[in-house]
């Protein structure tokens, strides 16, 4: 099981930014963790729990009543899935990186374009093709730095990051972070963090994404059965 003592701190970080990004309540602090209003109809809310306990996290799912809440359990890998009530569903799985962010300058690939701008503390990034067809996109939430320490005053969390299809494996994904994290360096952001999927994984570690921890994704819905045994003991 991974043991790194700096999860919380950087869970807590993630969901500064996060929250931005998606436009969502602040954060509720609750003895496990946080609890976030997002306000959408299949993501009414969600708990984050950066250090899942094996109580906290049964109380939690067999008292659920909402459709469509999501959990979020850092730092625990399918070990932890007897632990779930009925209802529950699992999601694909991420990872918890970080990555200090400077200036960068990428190259752009022949027949693309991209173009950013920002808006209510959110940096948003566009790949398009040279007649306009959407290519790639993406943005990044700027939060406040405190839990991490580092001075700085804001850090950066990109998020909904994605590549169409038919433009994949053309270095696009490279050309968006590289360009988004350069202009959170330039809002005043040093310290990049994400929740990537396995398969964004590799691209953000050959881009110097640093690997902290794995996250469990559920979310709630009893009106069909759970994907995996739940419950046991």
């Amino acid at each position: 099981m991974p043991d790194d003592p700096t999860v919380p701190a950087l869970v807590r970080a993630w969901i500064s930014g996060w929250t931005v990004s998606r436009g969502a309540a602040d954060p509720r602090p609750e003895p496990w963790g946080w609890t976030i209003d997002v306000g959408r109809e299949r993501h009414p809310w969600r708990h984050v729990l950066p250090a899942p306990a094996e109580a906290d996290v049964r109380k939690l799912t067999e008292g659920t009543t909402v459709p469509w809440t999501w959990l979020k359990l850092f730092d625990v890998d399918e070990h932890a899935l007897p632990w779930i009530g009925p209802g529950w569903h699992l999601d694909a799985p991420g990872h918890l990186m970080t990555r200090q962010l400077h200036p960068d300058a990428p190259p752009v690939p022949a027949g693309y374009r991209i173009t950013t701008w920002s808006r209510g503390g959110v940096i948003h990034g566009l790949v398009r093709t040279a007649d306009g067809e959407y290519a790639a996109g993406g943005q990044i939430g700027l939060g406040p730095a405190d839990a991490l320490g580092t001075g700085a005053p804001l850090l950066a969390v990109a998020d909904q990051i994605e590549t169409a299809p038919q433009h994949r494996r053309r270095g696009l994904g490279s050309l968006l972070m590289r360009t988004l994290q350069s202009e959170a360096h330039a809002a005043g952001a040093r310290t990049g963090l994400l929740v990537g999927t396995t398969e964004g994984r590799a691209l953000y570690t050959a881009l110097g994404w640093q690997w902290h921890a794995p996250m469990l994704s559920l979310w709630y819905d009893p009106s069909t059965p759970g994907e995996f045994p739940v419950g046991g003991s």
